[in-house]
């Protein structure tokens, strides 16, 4: 190359909108090395053909994605895969600032109209008390299990794991927040109880990247979760991932978590419709799971319990297999926890079973005592 069409650092940086701070430090970093060094003074020099790439790191810098995921996309085989890569780190901004508002709405409503304890005073006039059940199955075409469900007097969850560890990684992550068995959470602060879910969930992420460090073939290892832990008069909401939880009362079926998925971001930014959605070939591509190199920030949140209400928690072998009406009429219709596990799971092998399936159903009843 003729040295006469290389630009000087401060030329380049000009074109480039970068400081020379900037280049100098991604040149450090292997994301922009100079097209040739001075031997003489030492000074960097730039070719102007390297003003795109300039560019598109200035760009990405600007979305505040951080240099190492920067590389991912400047070392990516072609410009699909590239923006693949934009595509997937926005949807965890996304994510990100989806669960931090609803937190911040929560905090909010807690600030301005809740007590700050949940003492007998906020509890219902009768005790409660749930009837639950739970149901995991490998399904039709998988040849293992990688789901875990699990249900007791304190603790609903599900979790779904993906990658060659996904069997320990969801039962390493539910686990994790078995720990909380022995809380006595009546009485504790709301902003406490927060604080140590908050805790057990980081326990389960490590507990789940622990699995992938005990063995590399399984370094792609992760899992979501969804959980609900029961106080006596409140449920505390753990939720990462694509698997579900689903409240019916007073004759309403809602769903009460966010996907956190690349397919729902586009949704909610009014790029896809749910239709389009259901047939997308990235529907099953994850925002957000536990112990992944993804920034995980799970929704926390609290509910307040009333009796009658009946919850579902399910894997997406249930939810994106299962028409909603069928999941509703179940839930509206078969009264017995155990009875309404068992149809679910039958509901989805019936359509195939293409996917582990996994869920839990839990009543809220007045205590007869």
């Amino acid at each position: 190359m003729d040295g006469t069409d290389l630009l000087t650092i401060g030329a380049f940086a000009r074109a480039a909108r970068l400081s020379p701070k900037a280049l100098r430090l991604y040149d450090e970093l292997g994301l922009l090395p100079p097209a040739r060094v001075d031997p003489v003074t030492g000074y960097r020099l730039y070719a102007p053909r390297q003003l795109e790439r300039a560019r598109l790191v200035a760009w990405l810098r600007r979305l505040g994605m951080p240099l190492a995921r920067i590389r991912r996309v400047c070392e990516a085989p072609d410009p699909g895969a590239a923006a693949q890569e934009v595509r997937a780190f926005w949807a965890e901004v996304e994510a990100d600032v989806a669960a931090r508002r609803e937190l911040a709405t929560f905090l909010i409503d807690h600030l301005a109209w809740k007590e700050p304890l949940m003492t007998s005073t906020t509890r219902s006039a009768r005790p409660l008390e749930i009837r639950y059940a739970a149901l995991s199955d490998t399904g039709r075409v998988r040849p293992g299990n990688q789901d875990t469900a699990y249900a007791d007097s304190r603790l609903l969850a599900v979790a779904d794991g993906f990658g060659p560890g996904g069997a320990p990684a969801s039962a390493a992550a539910v686990d994790a927040l078995k720990r909380l068995d022995g809380l006595d959470s009546e009485g504790v602060p709301a902003g406490s109880l927060l604080n140590v879910l908050e805790d057990a969930v980081e326990q389960a992420g490590r507990a789940v990247r622990g699995v992938a460090a005990a063995d590399p073939s399984t370094a792609d290892v992760g899992t979501t979760l969804t959980a609900l832990l029961w106080t006596g008069s409140q449920l505390a909401l753990v939720h990462i991932g694509d698997s579900r939880a689903y409240l019916l009362r007073d004759g309403g079926f809602f769903q009460i978590t966010h996907d956190h998925t690349l397919v729902q971001s586009m949704i909610d930014d009014g790029r896809l419709t749910p239709e389009e959605a259901a047939s997308h070939p990235q529907r099953s591509l994850l925002a957000r799971a536990l112990g992944t190199d993804v920034a995980a920030v799970p929704e926390l949140r609290l509910r307040d319990a009333r009796a009658g209400d009946r919850y579902l928690l399910c894997s997406d072998g249930l939810s994106t297999v299962v028409p909603l009406a069928e999941v509703r009429q179940v839930v509206s219709t078969v009264a017995d926890p155990e009875q309404a596990v068992r149809e679910f799971v039958d509901r989805a092998n019936r359509s195939g079973g293409p996917d582990n399936v996994s869920c839990v159903v839990a009543d809220v009843l007045e205590t007869s005592g």
